[in-house]
């Protein structure tokens, strides 16, 4: 398979979507920048891309022994020099593993005669790490970095939430391109993390993978929660991949790994906050006969998935996820991503919901055989408008106009493209 990377800089190093977005929203203005994301998604990568073609930079991480040190002795001499009033930019990579790192940071930025461009980067959720201390609020912005999308791997601009709805409109009724239906089979055999994705050798792939979850468990969990249930969670996880896109209980879990409730729960919640797992929830106000509990899990490296149907609905569930936290991250509302289900079982896979309210349902379909029958009973209950119905199957997009609404058919990777 040829291995196309278009937005590829001078360095080798390809763009991230959120480069424009943390210049904009925080440079611009001397605030910090925390960036938080699964491991090896490329917030490294990030974190130097941004220092390209600038002078008075620096790049530091916390595993150095020698910048540890620096970091106790002088923390305000991490920053550079910057003489003729130029703005001095700062890469600080998983320095919220060091004590007192909050107000450390604060110091620095409210202490520093010349303001300097901050980036803080951690593979754990920034904001667990956050909790307690003296307080950053006003000083920073916090963005959630996932890895490639369709979009992305093509181009590193992201769309609005309002781009990204009449870009699906206009597209109605005319013939799909198939532009990202390569980078759409590359990803739902190698995932969407970079290194296999780029590389596209299953051997390779299958190695990265095994390091990876051995890393994000053994050390992420061991540093995050100092627990000495390493095994057991281990076991969970090894548990989920079969369960992706199927509600499940706490009741079930709980009874198959023969622990407590509060246990299974405290577990499930260190894989989501070190981006093992997202959870998505069932959306209930307003749907008559919905189920509230029983969320769907998903991985966020989907190649683990070794069902086709179930893989191809993560596939999709993340992007409407990397879309959902890029919006809310960059000030565009509050977004969420949801489920729709009832107590007769009849779903949609997803549901945007944005600041409370409905925005987009969207069903997963492997085949574009037939329009889910289930949009009769969802549509009636949705304020929104307009549907998608996502398929695996290439150069379709057919509108079916509805009472209550227009569900459009169409191709994943035409689809997806549309999204960030």
């Amino acid at each position: 398979m040829t291995i196309r990377t278009p937005h590829v800089n001078m360095v080798g190093m390809k763009s991230r979507y959120l480069e424009s977005a943390i210049e904009e929203l925080c440079f611009e203005d001397h605030k910090m920048a925390f960036v938080s994301g699964p491991r090896q998604c490329g917030k490294t990568t990030l974190g130097r891309l941004m220092l390209r073609g600038r002078g008075h930079t620096a790049y530091f991480n916390w595993d150095d022994i020698a910048f540890r040190r620096q970091w106790i002795r002088d923390p305000r001499g991490i920053v550079p020099s910057a003489p003729g009033g130029a703005v001095p930019r700062v890469v600080l990579d998983e320095v919220h593993k060091a004590p007192k790192w909050k107000r450390m940071l604060k110091g620095i930025h409210d202490t520093l005669s010349i303001p300097a461009d901050i980036l803080v980067t951690g593979s754990a959720r920034l904001n667990v790490y956050r909790r307690g201390g003296d307080s950053l609020v006003g000083r920073y912005y916090h963005f959630r970095l996932h890895p490639f999308s369709v979009r992305e791997w093509e181009t590193p601009e992201a769309p609005t939430p309002e781009q990204c709805l009449d870009m699906l409109r206009l597209h109605s009724g005319h013939a799909p391109h198939g532009r990202c239906l390569e980078t759409l089979e590359a990803m739902m055999a190698f995932g969407p993390f970079p290194e296999p994705l780029i590389q596209r050798d299953p051997r390779k792939a299958g190695l990265w993978r095994r390091s990876r979850v051995e890393r994000v468990i053994r050390e992420d969990v061991r540093d995050m929660s100092r627990t000495t249930e390493i095994g057991q969670i281990e076991l969970l996880a090894a548990l989920l991949p079969e369960r992706v896109g199927s509600p499940i209980t706490l009741a079930r879990l709980q009874e198959l790994m023969e622990v407590s409730h509060p246990t299974i729960k405290r577990w499930l919640t260190f894989l989501q906050e070190l981006y093992y797992v997202f959870l998505v929830r069932p959306y209930s106000r307003n749907v008559v006969r919905s189920i509230r509990k029983e969320a769907k899990p998903y991985l966020w490296d989907y190649a683990e998935v070794d069902e086709e149907s179930a893989r191809f609905e993560n596939l999709v569930g993340s992007h409407l996820l990397k879309a959902c936290d890029f919006w809310t991250d960059t000030g565009r509302g509050i977004f969420d991503l949801r489920c729709l289900r009832d107590k007769d079982k009849r779903e949609i896979d997803f549901l945007i919901v944005k600041d409370g309210k409905p925005w987009l349902p969207v069903e997963v379909k492997l085949s574009a055989d037939a329009v889910a029958p289930e949009w009769n009973r969802f549509l009636g209950f949705l304020p929104c408008r307009f549907a998608l119905q996502l398929c695996r199957d290439p150069d379709v997009w057919r509108v079916h106009d509805y009472a209550n609404g227009r569900v459009v058919v169409a191709s994943a990777d035409d689809a997806l493209y549309c999204f960030p």
